[in-house]
């Protein structure tokens, strides 16, 4: 199963790769550097759904002990603190380019980097010295207390006055019907790239949790 979504997320993303440079049109006003968008925005589209991931599997943990539901928090949340850290370096190359700064205080940049910081902080603490089955019900609580702030990510550009270009994407001003037609295939392509890595690392982390018990005895 992994392999197989390996192998088609390779191709798709050969794919989108192929659409975003021969398919999609340069943009008028940002020119070749808002193909960017293309990668940055499925990135923080997978980013958003690795966290949600985490928050249900840190209920279900919460409701059920079960470890499998916290290796799935652990895993997702691993890949959420990468995928929103690439969305972050692609946007802050994008903004180097589109308003000339690295890096501003817009409500959509500065929710999404205290976003990454909190789960960060969330994979710090599987790490502490403590007991398995309390760290991960500390882990659990965390998870599901730190999703409350994906929807202020999600939404901080609506509230707030921002100049993040997602706001018009949002509104669907500019974007012609190739561009949707290339995000939305790059987005496939990371998702199953997504999918896989998320189930490697959740089978890492079981075979981990094997071998620390055999140890024990």
């Amino acid at each position: 199963m992994i392999r197989i979504l390996a192998l088609l997320a390779v191709c798709a993303l050969f794919g989108a790769q192929y659409m975003i440079w021969m398919y999609a049109p340069i943009e008028a006003t940002m020119g070749l550097v808002q193909k960017i968008f293309y990668v940055h925005l499925p990135l923080a589209w997978w980013s958003m759904i690795s966290f949600f991931v985490v928050f249900i599997a840190s209920g279900m943990f919460l409701l059920k002990r079960l470890p499998g539901y916290d290796r799935l928090a652990g895993a997702a949340a691993e890949l959420g603190v990468l995928f929103s850290g690439l969305a972050l370096i692609s946007g802050s190359l994008w903004a180097r380019s589109a308003w000339n700064v690295w890096w501003t205080w817009d409500p959509r940049l500065t929710t999404t980097l205290i976003m990454w910081f909190v789960y960060a902080a969330y994979l710090v603490l599987r790490t502490a010295p403590m007991a398995q089955d309390r760290r991960s019900l500390v882990c659990a609580v965390l998870g599901v207390v730190a999703f409350l702030d994906v929807p202020l990510v999600f939404y901080s550009a609506r509230m707030w006055r921002s100049i993040h270009p997602a706001v018009f994407a949002q509104k669907g001003g500019g974007l012609e019907p190739e561009m949707w037609h290339t995000v939305i295939a790059s987005g496939i392509a990371f998702g199953l790239l997504w999918l896989a890595l998320l189930l490697l690392r959740k089978r890492q982390l079981s075979m981990q949790a094997e071998l620390d018990a055999r140890r024990t005895f």
